[in-house]
This record gives structure tokens, sequence and C-alpha cells, in this order.
């Protein structure tokens, strides 16, 4: 029984950082170096919140984030297939 227990929080310990990295699964990198959606549209407060050129510059950009996603999506899948189809070149 005891080996056991004593087996759990190492095993914890182990899958700790395979567990880190589902956590930053929500985060995009793309997002992250589009910057500020906001302070981008708003053109330094030359376009006021609400505005239909705010609107339609959110719309463009909440657009361009999707197609970069995609494209970063599509790039990981075809690398991901293709080292399945070629298991000896690595």
């Amino acid at each position: 029984m005891r080996s056991i227990s004593a087996r759990a929080p190492l095993a914890l310990l182990l899958a700790l950082p395979l567990l880190a990295g589902c956590l930053e699964r929500g985060r995009s990198p793309i997002a992250e170096s589009m910057g500020d959606d906001d302070q981008y549209c708003q053109g330094g407060g030359k376009v006021a919140v609400g505005s239909p050129e705010y609107v339609a510059c959110r719309k463009d950009r909440d657009v361009q984030r999707q197609n970069a996603e995609a494209r970063t999506d599509r790039r990981q899948r075809n690398l991901g297939e293709y080292m399945m189809n070629n298991p000896d070149r690595h």
C-alpha cells in the first residue's frame, strides 16, 4: 500500500510540465504579436470608439487574426502528417 501512495506524488510531478502546456493553449501567440486592437483601431485618439471606421477596423483585425491562426494550425497539421508519413526522416 505504501509504495502506491508514494508513487502518486512522483507521477504528478512528472505530469506537471505536460499539464502546464495545456494551460497555455488558450493564449494565441498571434494575438499577442498583433498588439492591442483597441489602441490600433483608435489610431492614437483619431477615431472614436463605436464609429463605423472603428467597427470596420476591429472586424478587419479579427479576420486577420483568424486567418493567421488558421495558417498556423494548417502548418502544424501538415507537419504532423509529414512526420507520420515519413517516420524515418527526422
